[in-house]
């Protein structure tokens, strides 16, 4: 495991040798880092800005070879488009860099958590601050895309059909993707950042006891009934206080079917 000292090391190196490259515009800080970390085991998040949208595939080389040299157990590429990338590295003392690859025009603000470390010209920190303005104005800020409503309910009618076959793998991924909706409305009725959110032990607590109570013990039909109807209550309850979600009067009359409790 690493140390903060050594994390600090990590970072210091990766800003000085991306941002000696003359293709790179800028370098932006992401996530806990920002306010110090979240604790020893928090990773290092980054944005790298390019001058030119056709850098862009340059830079993830140039960016690859440079955690190369940091000598990662493991370097996994993502594309999000042709002109976006990632890199997730590994260091062999399991420190993990995100560094993401987008070319200045292209730069978002999706949470609060961001600092501009390196600008060449001005224009990224313009170009981000422009962005965090949009992103406050935001009705919603973390807007998930779904009808997460309707996603709950199909997944518990698909569950219980499951159960009816005794195909109690299929069951159980379906009732963990209802935690997941659960977790989803949650997260947002506290208003939490949604992009990579894993911070759930900062959840209301009775919130957490009872989503840690719709766990049952040995996998059965019986025991995954009782599950689930706990996670039907909890999600209820949680769409309720939901400024954004809300489940309209046939979807709740076919959530009915399966004795869950009528929304007022």
């Amino acid at each position: 495991m690493y140390t903060s000292e050594e994390r600090n090391t990590y970072f210091e190196k990766a800003i000085r040798e991306i941002k000696s490259s003359d293709l790179v515009e800028g370098i932006i800080q992401l996530g806990s880092g920002v306010i110090g970390y979240k604790d020893e085991h928090s990773d290092i998040d980054l944005m790298v800005a390019t001058f030119k949208i056709e850098d862009a595939e340059k830079i993830r080389d140039f960016v690859r070879e440079t955690l190369s040299d940091f000598n990662p157990s493991y370097i996994k590429e993502k594309a999000f488009s042709k002109d976006i990338f990632l890199l997730i590295a590994i260091m062999q003392n399991g420190l993990e860099f995100n560094v993401s690859i987008v070319p200045r025009e292209f730069l978002s603000v999706k949470s609060p958590l961001w600092k501009v470390i390196v600008d060449k010209t001005g224009f990224v920190t313009e170009k981000m601050e422009t962005e965090k303005e949009i992103f406050e104005n935001k009705p919603v800020k973390y807007n998930v895309g779904i009808d997460v409503a309707f996603e709950f309910v199909y997944c518990a009618l698909a569950l219980e059909k499951e159960l009816k076959r005794n195909n109690l793998i299929y069951a159980l991924k379906m009732l963990e993707d209802m935690r997941d909706y659960t977790l989803i409305v949650q997260a947002l009725n506290e208003d939490k950042k949604l992009h990579q959110f894993k911070g759930y032990e900062t959840l209301n607590p009775s919130f957490i006891k009872a989503y840690l109570s719709t766990y049952s013990g040995e996998v059965t039909v019986e025991n995954l009934r009782v599950s689930s109807e706990k996670v039907k209550d909890l999600f209820i309850n949680t769409l309720k206080q939901s400024s954004i979600f809300s489940m309209d009067y046939d979807l709740e009359q076919l959530l009915a079917k399966n004795k869950i409790t009528r929304i007022s």
